[in-house]
């Protein structure tokens, strides 16, 4: 079977031999810092996703899919939460009303985000909802003056079931007068979140607008899909002909620093473990100019047998680019496999940790979620292939490069 001149000797090349040892050594470790560099990648990369998808679902959990601000002219929310409803890609609609108040008990005081909410609407745009939300959602609604509490907000207070608490709206405190303050009875702690649960309190619409007095009702909105609920909010804005009096504030824009923080240390991570592919390739570099000075003679013979400088430098660009084909194919099956099953091999781990070390079981790391996004794995892969290519330019362009008649005056 035929094969290219280049191809043939290229493979040829990367065959081991007995006096070239040495150069087959450090091939193989170039080849094995692109796997290793290729696997911690795809690896590191699957744990930030999964901890940015845990954050996300705990945002929600106190953030809706998109704000509506109503201005002036708008008309009235009840109106608009029917309208918006009816729009397509939007499942529910809840007002609200929110601001800053001091809650204190027994000697123990926070500042708070106070929420206004109609329960019987707030629990159809939640994301995660628990039978007890549910349930502390039934009491708020027949409750006079009730109030729910984020779990570490209880905590921090030491405030149980049916507690009293005394509220205070902030602007009240400014004024360094304490007239608006407003008793509440605690009937319950709920998981609002990562962050919510230590600065988000719940009452009562029409309570909420007693304290903040003529502060405007707004709009929180549950969407299809939360990766375009920008876009399906505006749309409706657009349809019903509210696009001048609204303003739409979607999550990832209301918590940008939260998640611009999270992509930036996904985008630092993978470019500081680019640099073991980078080493993997300087190995590269290395060892293809170790072979073209091994190789000076047969290049110069293939040179006067008519080779052409593109064909010596294929044979080198061969047998480098192989060295980086074989790592990358491994680091990605091995990094693909390894994130699938992370949180099994994180188990494994700790109970051997836990074992040797630690019965007392102090060692408690299987909680490691993992996420697995092809397209990063086809970019890492891409990337050290890449890198593996470039890496073998210079030496193959140096071999291009060698004189036949220098070289085999001697011979």
């Amino acid at each position: 079977m035929l094969k290219p001149v280049s191809l043939y000797i290229g493979l040829r090349y990367t065959r081991t031999r007995k006096r070239n040892v040495f150069v087959s050594f450090v091939s193989v470790i170039s080849m094995l810092g692109i796997t290793l560099g290729v696997l911690a990648m795809i690896v590191v990369l699957s744990v930030i996703n999964g901890s940015t998808t845990v954050m996300r679902s705990e945002t929600l959990k106190s953030v809706p899919h998109a704000l509506i601000e109503i201005a002036g002219d708008a008309g009235s929310w009840q109106e608009l939460a029917r309208l918006y409803a009816s729009q397509t890609g939007i499942e529910s609609v809840a007002p609200f009303l929110q601001g800053e108040a001091w809650v204190r008990h027994q000697g123990r005081d926070r500042f708070v985000s106070l929420r206004g909410i109609d329960a019987a609407s707030e629990l159809a745009v939640l994301d995660g909802v628990s039978a007890s939300l549910g349930q502390l959602m039934t009491q708020l609604e027949n409750a006079d003056n009730g109030m729910i509490l984020g779990s570490r907000l209880a905590r921090d207070l030491g405030i149980f079931s049916n507690q009293s608490v005394s509220v205070t709206p902030l602007r009240s405190l400014l004024r360094r007068s304490l007239d608006d303050a407003k008793g509440f009875s605690v009937l319950g702690a709920a998981d609002f979140g990562f962050y919510g649960n230590e600065s988000v309190a719940l009452v009562q619409l029409e309570q909420a607008r007693e304290l903040f007095g003529d502060q405007r009702v707004q709009l929180r909105v549950k969407v299809e899909d939360v990766f375009d609920a920008a876009a399906i909010v505006e749309r409706a804005s657009l349809n019903l002909g509210l696009e001048d009096q609204v303003r739409v504030i979607p999550w990832n824009e209301s918590q940008r620093n939260l998640f611009d923080a999270l992509r930036m240390e996904k985008m630092l991570t993978g470019f500081m473990l680019l640099m073991i592919v980078l080493i993997g390739a300087v190995n590269i570099v290395s060892t293809l100019v170790m072979v073209v000075a091994d190789k000076g003679a047969d290049i110069a013979i293939l040179r006067t047998m008519g080779a052409s400088k593109a064909a010596i430098m294929g044979i080198f660009i061969v047998q480098g680019s192989l060295a980086g084909l074989l790592g990358v194919i491994i680091g990605t099956v091995v990094g693909v496999l390894a994130a699938l099953n992370l949180t099994g091999i994180a188990a494994g781990f700790e109970n051997l940790i836990n074992t040797i070390l630690a019965p007392e079981r102090l060692y408690m790391i299987s909680y490691l979620r993992a996420e697995l996004i092809w397209s990063d794995v086809l970019i890492i892969a891409s990337a050290a292939l890449l890198i593996s290519f470039l890496a073998t330019l210079y030496p193959a362009y140096r071999a291009a490069r060698v004189q036949p008649a220098e070289l085999l005056r001697y011979e």
